[in-house]
């Protein structure tokens, strides 16, 4: 009797609904506690991921800076060199000789009409690892103006934009004019006007990811002057500059007499090479 006595009342518990919720209960617990353990490592590690992003963007930014920094700094004088280190951002260095195709043109809406420039420029890319960027078309060094003749404006333009596969940091160089009234022949008035080109045509192609040092030196500065005589008055000249496919123009006043003017037109060129460094 007393077998059979506690074989009715385990039997009785084990059928019991007190008896099953104390198990379920702690696998809800158990199954709860796991997923929200799971949805709080998730956001931690995409937040500590879309910090280390956002850090080598900065440090990618910086580099290409740096990069256009130490090129200015050499750019009008031959012979001189600065040494960069391009960081391993987790994206790609490019030097590209054979881009950034640059055509300059002159017109003054009458007779005169002359390409003085054609040639390819080069361009330096840092390739960005990330599928988008909230910066593209920003631009971190000059504008979007393909020639500029206004005094303290740069040459650079350095901005983030989308690329073939990937968001890019697109540093290229745009012609910079001055001017200047230089007396009279013949009756004319002499204007000569400057067009200041930085080529970076001559330098290694590169494509790289990782660290890459690179060098930086001035191989020349060459002028090309071109000489135009017009036989009316005009008062202004304008200069047409289409980078990359992208076309700019810029309006240079023009003094003459009733017979015209002269109008001496120099493409200072200073060719650039960047290379990578063995040091």
């Amino acid at each position: 009797m007393r077998k059979n006595q506690i074989s009715g009342l385990f039997s009785k518990f084990r059928h019991s609904k007190k008896a099953l919720a104390i198990p379920m209960t702690f696998l809800i617990l158990f199954v709860s506690t796991l997923g929200l353990i799971s949805i709080t490592y998730f956001f931690a590690v995409e937040k500590v991921n879309s910090q280390s992003q956002t850090l080598k963007i900065a440090t990618a930014k910086q580099d290409l800076m740096s990069l256009n920094q130490n090129l200015m700094s050499v750019v009008w004088q031959p012979g001189s060199a600065r040494n960069v280190d391009i960081s391993d951002s987790g994206g790609r260095i490019k030097i590209q000789p054979l881009a950034g195709s640059l055509t300059i043109s002159v017109s003054d809406k009458q007779d005169l009409n002359q390409t003085v420039y054609n040639q390819t420029t080069g361009q330096e890319v840092y390739e960005l690892p990330y599928s988008e960027s909230p910066d593209t078309g920003l631009f971190l060094k000059g504008d979007s103006r393909t020639i500029t003749n206004q005094s303290g404006s740069t040459s650079t333009q350095l901005s983030i934009q989308n690329g073939a596969e990937h968001p890019e940091i697109q540093l290229r160089y745009r012609p910079v004019i001055s001017s200047a009234i230089a007396g009279t022949e013949d009756n004319r008035t002499v204007n000569n006007l400057r067009i200041y080109v930085i080529n970076t045509n001559q330098s290694d192609s590169i494509s790289l990811y990782g660290q890459v040092p690179l060098r930086i030196s001035c191989e020349s500065i060459h002028i090309t002057t071109l000489t135009y005589t017009v036989l009316y008055a005009i008062s202004a000249l304008t200069i047409t500059s289409v980078l990359n496919g992208i076309s700019g123009q810029t309006s240079i006043p023009i003094s003459s007499t009733s017979n015209g003017a002269v109008i001496n037109v120099e493409i200072v060129q200073s060719t650039v090479i960047i290379e990578r460094s063995l040091m």
